[in-house]
């Protein structure tokens, strides 16, 4: 029987630090909201992220799209729709109306919503501890969206902007895992510059103001770690996790929110709030501890992405190779029936 592989540690690790950098970007956003209109600031965001990614590959030699072929541009538009414009536009809109703090929690949606989308469309697997799971985070969702100490219709529209924003990143990261054994950095790159292109059109046209070069240079940086290097960890993840794991991990995101949002910003969160984390919790640690095991084949299929050889690359090389790991080529994958604890990931699809 076969351990738990090293690279399931961590891309276990980069959902959560991808969680970490996303919700601190949350209160970060909710401050800079204050300074802009929530369509510059979504364009700036996304801007921020593509333009410091291109950089970066820039400087490695690499042009954003290098590793993506033509059959991948219909999901990586449709993720760019959905994550890239829809999404942010409507989380800044639902921050607009609410606090920091409840903003965050109610970003577990995100993976509830992921969740669903993977397991009854994408046909993931999942057994009743993950799906009790989802369903204490659905409920502390329900509960901060009630708010019962804020009778405000502003505050129940901006929990239904976010909780759409959350469906629409949903969409954006099963889209996403069609084609996350490319480059994740240049998945962030491409989905970067589209998105932020498109919001910050759209702001213009809008006829916002401008919000000035300190401010913007402010959410350029946010948006760099909190959406680019955060989306290319998360991709990494979503390569060996598969979406709907993926998602659980990432639920931990809004918990880091709502933590600065309390004790940076100073915000006093009603009653509920404290009822939801907990909820929210207990939901995000059934997943984390789960445990997944059984004999399992393996058809034959080719492809090409960053590996190193396990028990599941055992191939030969056709050309000359150093001996250097990770290391990407194309390569042919023979039946193989075995048993060990896994995840939904690119070799771990199979039925149930």
């Amino acid at each position: 029987m076969l351990p738990l592989r090293a690279t399931g540690r961590s891309a276990i690790a980069s959902a959560l630090f991808a969680a970490f950098l996303f919700g601190a970007s949350i209160p970060a956003a909710k401050v800079l909201v204050g300074e802009m209109s929530a369509l510059w600031l979504a364009g700036l965001l996304y801007a921020g992220s593509g333009a410091g990614l291109t950089l970066w590959l820039a400087a490695r030699g690499i042009v954003p799209g290098a590793q993506l072929g033509r059959k991948d541009m219909p999901w990586l538009a449709g993720a760019v729709l959905c994550g890239g414009v829809l999404g942010p536009v409507l989380l800044m809109l639902g921050l607009a109306a609410t606090s920091a703090s409840a903003g965050a929690l109610l970003l577990n949606l995100e993976g509830v919503f992921t969740a669903l989308l993977a397991w009854f469309v994408f046909k993931e697997n999942f057994d009743r501890r993950i799906a009790l799971g989802m369903g204490l985070i659905v409920a502390a969702g329900a509960l901060l969206s009630l708010r019962p100490d804020e009778t405000s219709g502003a505050e129940s529209l901006g929990a239904l902007a976010i909780a759409m924003a959350c469906l629409a990143w949903a969409v954006d990261n099963n889209l996403t895992r069609r084609i996350s054994s490319s480059d994740p950095a240049q998945i962030a790159a491409i989905k970067g510059i589209a998105a932020g292109a498109v919001n910050l059109a759209i702001a213009a046209a809008s006829g916002a103001a401008w919000p000035g070069a300190v401010n913007a240079a402010a959410a350029a940086v946010v948006g760099l770690l909190g959406y680019g290097v955060s989306l290319a960890l998360f991709v990494v993840a979503l390569r060996e996790l598969g979406a709907a794991r993926t998602g659980a991990y990432f639920s931990t995101a809004p918990f880091v929110g709502a933590a600065i949002a309390v004790f940076a910003l100073g915000e006093i969160p009603p009653a509920l709030f404290w009822v939801a984390a907990l909820l929210m919790g207990a939901g995000v640690w059934l997943h984390v501890t789960e445990r997944h095991e059984h004999m399992h084949a393996h058809e034959p299929m080719e492809h090409a992405h960053s590996h190193v050889h396990d028990e599941h690359h055992a191939h030969e090389h056709d050309v000359d190779w150093d001996g250097s790991e990770p290391h990407a080529h194309a390569h042919r994958h023979s039946r193989l029936v075995h048993g060990h604890p896994h995840y939904p990931d690119i070799h771990h699809r199979h039925g149930h």
